[in-house]
């Protein structure tokens, strides 16, 4: 049995269970919240954690994937907390959330250089912990695959060779980064088979998800909640489309839900429930509506649902071959 990094240590992989994919305990700017202290209440911030994580736990939730990396003010002691208050494991990555900016510090430096920061964080231990990252993160956005981008990705390429951990890529399909992040991570000679392309479902374009799938990666149907990139209904289709397709053992179903997040003041949450522009965005959601949704359609079963849930987070972080 392999095992897997959690934020309290090593576990035997089958005792991920039931995971969440995609999800974040908190998610802020690392600067601001170090230069401004005062403008953030740390206990807010844990309860809101420990509310959404309990909630999830409430149905069977034994793991979430939290990938939220440098510029998404990742904090593994947090997490850690947050892990021994609801028995709920967390596991952590390392990498560089941008979808272009640099610091000087990694722009005056070679690739190689920003793959020992991961590597250290994967072998040794994040932020001065012994508590490793289990897997890396990248992204592509709206403006496409940069050289600043493309060095990031090649850095995480390089490191996931060097450490055998996997990759999870943040992509913006209205502008199909995918495929280029594909074929970046493919020149670096990684196996694509533990890669993840999250955010697949922002588009109901089959075709474009299927392509991807058919690459060897796993795709992220990851933001259920999020109506601005692409409605629920729209999100199911598509879900239920790549079900009745074979594809359960490339999926993972999750909604990229933050229990906070600075990006916005708290007020602004309720008007983007009133414009539509999110809807129900939890870590519960998937549970609530959309399981019930595409059983309902008969597209999955109990079968399906582990393949989803249990088995292709497993293979991801472990490597293990499918059945």
């Amino acid at each position: 049995m392999a095992e897997v990094q959690t934020v309290q240590g090593p576990i035997d992989e089958a005792e991920l269970g039931l995971v969440l994919a995609h999800e974040h305990v908190r998610f802020r700017d690392e600067a601001v919240a170090e230069e401004f202290p005062s403008r953030y209440d740390v206990q807010l911030e844990l309860d809101a954690a420990l509310l959404h994580v309990r909630a999830a736990a409430e149905h069977g939730v034994r793991t979430i994937v939290d990938p939220t990396a440098m510029f998404g003010g990742r904090d593994v002691r947090f997490m850690r907390r947050v892990a021994e208050e609801t028995g709920v494991r967390i596991v952590a990555c390392t990498g560089i959330y941008s979808y272009d900016y640099l610091p000087h510090y990694f722009e005056n430096r070679d690739i190689d250089t920003m793959a020992d920061h991961f590597v250290e964080d994967i072998e040794v231990g994040c932020q001065g912990t012994d508590i490793r990252a289990a897997f890396l993160k990248c992204a592509a956005d709206a403006a496409g695959v940069t050289d600043n981008v493309e060095k990031i990705h090649r850095a995480v390429a390089r490191a996931s060779i060097a450490t055998g951990a996997p990759i999870m890529a943040h992509s913006m399909p209205a502008v199909g980064t995918g495929p280029r992040q594909v074929e970046i991570f493919e020149e670096e000679g990684v196996d694509l088979a533990r890669v993840q392309i999250a955010h697949c479902g922002d588009t109901d374009d089959v075709s474009y998800i299927e392509a991807l799938i058919d690459r060897g990666v796993y795709v992220g149907l990851d933001r259920y909640g999020l109506e601005m990139f692409l409605p629920i209904d729209r999100r199911n289709a598509t879900a239920a489309e790549l079900l009745r397709r074979g594809h359960a053992s490339r999926m993972m179903i999750s909604q990229d839900f933050c229990a906070s997040i600075d990006w916005f003041p708290p007020e602004a949450e309720e008007s983007f429930e009133a414009s539509g522009a999110i809807r129900n965005w939890s870590m519960t959601l998937v549970f609530e509506e959309v399981l019930p949704e595409l059983r309902r359609q008969g597209v999955l079963d109990d079968a399906a649902f582990n393949e989803v849930f249990v088995e292709n987070p497993r293979r991801w972080l472990t490597g293990a071959a499918r059945a």
